[in-house]
């Protein structure tokens, strides 16, 4: 339930230099065929906790209508997850709104702080893809610069500008796409002149990047605006003073075809459950799927809210 079929990711082998090389317009492309052809809805997930919860909320929400679920959780990274969507290998990503519209777009179309703007482009975007932006959260959950309350008091850092003068000698801590994303590193050094000193690839804002941050083995890391960590005081999210972080509200892209076969009875199923997701909620569920599958995490709040 927690993998990937192996068939999954041998399309994904041979299928993602197709849809990434070139830079060729594939807005004109012809609809590809529905996950292996079959009777269900497939799943898909990025390969963080976060995005492995909401895969499982959308996922039994939908077998709770009756409806038959395949799951390809944590499979990778947007470079992975968006063209297995664009190819119908997966059906069903759980997104987060203005990443979604850059990457959809190839980078045209900026995503900015207004999430109704973001959204109205986003569903621009997605549909020359032949997919549908469903409703979108009221939950956000963007990329923050993270440093511990001694690195903040050391070095004078409230915001994230803050950083340009003293980057050249501090260790910076992400996920390896991160130096090639315009929303991390390359946002980092475009919009605010930022230039480390050290970069170190880890996780994706999980619990690796905050290892390394608790144990001062790197000294800025990215996580995320929904982490519990940013709760206990111990560490410091610094000011997005430039707005290089977009509206992130999580938003379910479906391909098109999936709607026309089973209709209203999926986007009303999964509308309902992104009205109740917020940003409080994400990080209640984050903090428990510390300790729990996220298929246990995501059943416990489905019944909590009356929707399983």
């Amino acid at each position: 339930m927690g993998g990937c079929p192996r068939a999954l990711v041998a399309s994904l082998g041979i299928t993602l230099g197709v849809l990434t090389g070139c830079g060729a317009d594939r807005s004109t492309a012809p609809p590809t065929p529905s996950a292996v052809g079959d009777d269900a809805i497939t799943v898909a997930s990025f390969d963080f906790a976060e995005s492995r919860v909401l895969a499982e909320l959308y996922a039994q929400a939908l077998e709770g209508r009756g409806l038959q679920v395949r799951r390809a959780i944590g499979i990778g990274p947007r470079e992975l997850v968006g063209p297995a969507l664009a190819l119908g290998l997966v059906e069903l990503v759980p997104e987060y709104a203005g990443t979604a519209l850059g990457f959809l777009s190839l980078g045209r179309v900026g995503a900015t702080a207004d999430a109704g703007t973001t959204h109205q482009a986003l569903e621009q975007a997605a549909a020359e893809r032949h997919l549908t932006a469903l409703a979108a959260a009221p939950a956000q959950n963007a990329n923050t610069f993270a440093v511990t309350r001694e690195t903040a008091d050391r070095e004078h850092l409230q915001k994230v500008s803050d950083l340009a003068a003293v980057a050249p000698d501090l260790t910076f801590g992400g996920p390896p796409e991160c130096p090639t994303r315009p929303l991390c590193l390359e946002g980092l050094e475009q919009r605010y002149g930022v230039h480390f000193g050290h970069v170190l690839a880890l996780d994706a804002g999980g619990p690796t990047t905050r290892q390394a941050l608790d144990q001062g083995a790197i000294d800025v890391g990215l996580l995320f605006t929904t982490d519990p960590a940013l709760a206990t005081g111990d560490l410091v999210a610094l000011e997005d003073d430039r707005g290089l972080q977009p509206a992130e509200n999580v938003t379910p892209l479906v391909r098109t075809e999936v709607l026309d076969r089973w209709g209203d009875d999926v986007t009303a199923t999964l509308d309902a459950l992104s009205a109740r997701l917020t940003t409080d909620v994400l990080r209640r569920l984050d903090a428990a799927a510390a300790t729990a599958s996220p298929a246990a995490v995501a059943r416990a709040w489905l019944r909590e809210e009356g929707l399983a």
